[in-house]
């Protein structure tokens, strides 16, 4: 996957960023590296790791010979692809996260995440977290349909109705509809925030590394 568009971050964030984009934005391969790159017994959210050991760590991991692509194929035809997003902001605004997990028939495939600014509103999060689940998914198979669970009523709105929804969701909106125009079909579902959204964590993680810096 290309690296996809965020917010201001701090440069220490950024880099992180960069790490995640390395690979594919699977989450938790890219922390893994991080950690293995740090000395001693650290990591990216160890306190006692200083700001300088996550620099030098990421240096090390964008080094490295990026893993290797996945292999793009077919969703299985007897199974249903769905695609959950989440969006996450402290302080709203504030340190803003963006997470998706594909799910093919009922068992979670790929789960992604990363930053998306460090003071950006929760639903700039959840246009950047559809974003990068869609091209997550182009990146991997073609599904001959799609569903989309999601709890922003704005997203919904604005991707599925009639609504303007927000000027700093700009960087999303075209890519996000060329992304659905290329299916087949695609429906959403909007969750509740009593229901279970595994995208969640990954949210939140990426709200995470959005507050890393300077």
């Amino acid at each position: 996957m290309d690296r996809l568009p965020t917010g201001t971050l701090s440069p220490l964030a950024d880099r992180v960023d960069e790490v995640l984009a390395h690979h594919g934005y699977e989450i938790r391969p890219a922390i893994e590296a991080i950690d293995a790159a740090v000395p001693g017994y650290g990591g990216l959210f160890d306190p006692e790791t200083t700001d300088g050991e996550i620099r030098s760590a990421a240096e090390t991991v964008l080094a490295a010979d990026p893993p290797a692509a996945p292999e793009r194929r077919p969703a299985p035809t007897d199974g249903a692809v769905v695609l959950y997003v989440d969006g996450s902001s402290r302080g709203n605004p504030g340190p803003a996260g963006a997470g998706a997990v594909l799910q093919v028939a009922d068992r979670s495939t790929v789960r992604l995440g990363r930053p998306v600014g460090a003071h950006a509103e929760n639903n700039t999060a959840e246009y950047a977290a559809l974003h990068m689940g869609l091209a997550g998914l182009a990146a991997r198979c073609e599904p001959a349909a799609l569903e989309v669970r999601i709890d922003s009523r704005t997203v919904i709105d604005d991707i599925w109705g009639q609504s303007e929804g927000l000027a700093a969701a700009a960087p999303y909106r075209a890519p996000i509809r060329d992304r659905l125009d290329a299916l087949s079909a695609c429906e959403w579902t909007h969750l509740a925030d009593s229901d279970p959204n595994p995208a969640d964590a990954r949210a939140a993680v990426g709200a995470d590394i959005a507050a890393l810096g300077p």
